[in-house]
């Protein structure tokens, strides 16, 4: 089995993702957008996984690539393979799908909890009531047609979707670890205007290692999902 992610910026990568696909006994390649846009072959990928980063996907002219990746994740969601999109990966997927991507009314970064929507069907994923999870984002999307809400939180209606059994997009970082907070904080500290939903560095840089713990399962049990969806 082989798994392709995109990655968008250096300090944005598979953080817990990697040792659960090595884990499954996936082979991992990657297409570094910031070094080139070399893309794939579609029919040699089993489970594309599209990460974040500090642009927007309205932002083409600027990052021109970003057309060519909407067009591969469209591609790969047609074939009814596995996609799962973080943060900017989920809005390249909505935006992919037709739905539109536009500035959430407010900024959420930090820990702030989601909670699950009620989906009364078996195929869909289902996240608690209630959990505590990590947020980076200033932009949100409508869901794309089709799509079904699975996550909401007080500062975003649109936390996580699915569409079909196997594409899943989620706005937050179920992948942080320790390193990749820190590297966030380090990269984009610029973002951290206190806010209602904008917590500082150091708050943020505070969480016990069991939030990470508690969120890295969360990401495994998602992966697992898709895994499954695959055949």
């Amino acid at each position: 089995m082989r798994a392709h992610y995109f990655q968008h910026v250096p300090f944005e990568g598979l953080g817990s993702i990697e040792s659960w696909l090595e884990a499954a006994g996936y082979e991992i390649a990657c297409t570094r957008f910031y070094d080139s846009a070399v893309l794939p072959d579609s029919e040699k990928v089993d489970l594309l996984i599209v990460m974040g980063g500090p642009m927007s996907v309205n932002d083409e002219v600027e990052f021109p690539w970003l057309a060519t990746e909407k067009k591969f994740i469209r591609d790969m969601i047609e074939s009814g393979k596995p996609v799962l999109g973080i943060c900017l990966g989920a809005q390249l997927i909505a935006s992919a799908m037709g739905a539109r991507i536009y500035k959430n009314r407010v900024k959420e970064i930090g820990w702030f909890p989601i909670q699950g929507v009620e989906v009364h069907d078996a195929s869909v994923f289902k996240f608690s009531k209630s959990e505590d999870v990590f947020h980076w984002h200033g932009e949100t999307f409508d869901l794309p047609p089709g799509a079904t809400r699975i996550a909401r939180s007080e500062a975003c209606e649109n936390q996580a979707f699915q569409i079909g059994s196997s594409v899943i997009g989620l706005q937050f970082h179920l992948e942080t670890m320790q390193t990749s907070a820190r590297n966030m904080v380090l990269h984009c500290g610029d973002e951290l205007i206190p806010a209602k939903y904008v917590q500082s560095g150091a708050e943020i840089l505070s969480a016990k290692p069991e939030k990470y713990h508690s969120i890295n399962l969360m990401m495994g049990n998602v992966l697992s999902f898709l895994h499954q969806s695959n055949g």
